[in-house]
């Protein structure tokens, strides 16, 4: 059994919210997760447990059970409750141009270093339903390295990937997304790039051509390219300490020689034993370089 982490939920909420729960709910959480790996391979002891233990207990209720543990029998032989305790597990809330500051600095500083290169790698690590994988894509069009770019795109989460392999999101947050996206420094009307029914806006498929989706474990996969940019933000702060240490050796085995590795804004990496190993590029995008 190969065992997987999913993507962490994209909640800024996560971080200020106490959860206090009981004795027994710690025991019960402990089993749950437990039960989780071993019955399905799905691993979620390093999670922050504040925000897990927060996701566990609205499913109970909404499950109408009495006891986490109720709910564990009922996701140990039913498949319907996996899939529902999964998906609240990993919750994906982002969106195009997240922090458009990063995607600007991205653009001014690192794509003229990027230009150098004979081919490009980009990783997105735990990229949900793909919002800033497009994001990024439109960007590297947009300064003409496309052709020599390939990004691939990895989660954990089958569903999330699927979504993202559409190219397709909701029509009402698209004025939000043209907003960052000229914050961002984008160059052309962001119309241009997506044509529209009346519920979704669907991103033109000359974007997919240098898109790789695929599966990707970021706790038990080994590296599998080297990349000359990894992009992993707002990920790792539902990972616990040691789980942060181990994904980002992960990176630091993933990145070539001189590469760039993007984090999100409450997330920094100098506090890791491979910390040293980087160059704070621009440290208030959170954005680092292997030395």
């Amino acid at each position: 059994m190969n065992p997987v982490n999913p993507v962490a939920p994209q909640d800024s909420n996560v971080l200020t919210e106490t959860i206090v729960p009981t004795e027994l709910q710690n025991i019960e959480i402990n089993l749950l997760l437990e039960g989780l790996y071993q019955m399905y391979g799905y691993d979620f002891r390093g999670y922050v447990r504040a925000s897990l233990t927060r996701r566990v207990l609205n499913r109970m209720k909404a499950e109408r059970l009495p006891s986490i543990t109720a709910l564990l029998e009922k996701v140990l032989h039913d498949q319907a409750y996996l899939e529902r305790l999964l998906n609240d597990l990993s919750i994906r809330m982002t969106e195009m141009y997240r922090d458009p500051t990063f995607f600007a600095a991205f653009r001014n500083q690192v794509v003229p270093l990027l230009r150098e290169l004979p081919e490009i790698r980009i990783w997105h690590a735990g990229c949900a339903t793909g919002e800033e994988v497009y994001s990024m894509a439109i960007l590297m069009l947009e300064e003409g390295l496309a052709k020599k770019t390939t990004i691939y795109a990895t989660d954990i989460n089958e569903k999330a990937l699927s979504a993202a392999q559409k190219g397709a999101f909701p029509l009402k947050k698209m004025q939000q997304y043209t907003k960052n996206y000229l914050k961002s420094g984008g160059k052309k009307a962001f119309s241009e790039y997506y044509t529209t029914d009346h519920q979704f806006a669907y991103f033109s498929p000359k974007l997919e051509e240098n898109l790789i989706f695929a599966q990707h474990n970021l706790v038990a996969d080994r590296s599998f390219n080297e990349f000359h940019v990894i992009l992993c933000r707002n990920v790792m702060i539902y990972f616990d300490n040691d789980l942060q240490q181990k994904v980002h050796g992960l990176f630091y085995d993933s990145l070539a020689e001189g590469g760039f590795i993007g984090l999100g804004s409450k997330e920094s990496i100098l506090f890791m034993p491979k910390g040293k190993q980087y160059m704070e590029f621009n440290p208030h995008e959170r954005i680092y370089r292997k030395a």
